[in-house]
């Protein structure tokens, strides 16, 4: 027999091993935060990471809730019944934790400019080809309350490769985006 405390840590470790991820569109006025916050509670799971985003006139939530494999099954019937709700879409499936990613820096980059096609795809395109992972993006178009011009905007975090030579990869960066006239940023993420 292990020590209490190994013994402990694996069955933390096995409850955590049990991931459901949820995912919901409502109208905004009908966002379902709260019901979802406390299915997982009363399922006995755990809510290990939340996004929640507003974009038009309606609102985006997605979870990861975490537990035993009874206790997950407990809250896929729940979300079956929350599921009947017409101005709810629901969509939601077990996945399995992510492996360490110690190898990636993580990187902020932001970018601003006058709104254009294909602003986004560029830069998505100059990473991709870098095998360098997007891991967030948040983009918006606006108006700029001095001129009234149309802007663009985007904050995305990346996950950089440790044997990437930084320096390199950020004039490469903003040698793109002088040339697409875009002022940005890329600098490490602080925690």
């Amino acid at each position: 027999m292990g020590s209490p405390a190994l013994n402990r840590s694996a069955a933390r470790n096995a409850a955590t091993d049990n991931q459901l991820l949820i995912s919901t569109l409502s109208p905004a006025h009908r966002a379902p935060i709260l019901a979802l916050a406390k299915r997982i509670a009363d399922s006995g799971c755990n809510l290990a990471d939340a996004r929640v985003s507003t974009i038009g006139n309606d609102t985006s939530v997605m979870l990861l809730a975490v537990g035993a494999w009874d206790a997950v099954a407990k809250l896929e019937t729940s979300l079956g019944k929350l599921g009947r709700d017409e101005e709810l879409q629901i969509v939601h499936y077990r996945t399995t934790p992510r492996e360490p990613t110690a190898h990636l820096l993580p990187y902020l980059v932001e970018v601003i400019a006058a709104d254009r096609p294909g602003i986004l795809v560029k830069i998505i395109e100059f990473f991709s080809r870098r095998d360098i992972s997007v891991e967030q993006l948040s983009s918006m178009r606006y108006q700029a309350m001095q001129t009234g011009a149309e802007m663009f905007q985007a904050q995305i975090t990346i996950g950089i490769p440790a044997e990437t030579h930084i320096a390199a990869l950020r004039d490469d960066f903003l040698e793109l985006c002088d040339g697409l006239n875009l002022d940005a940023i890329m600098d490490p993420v602080k925690f």
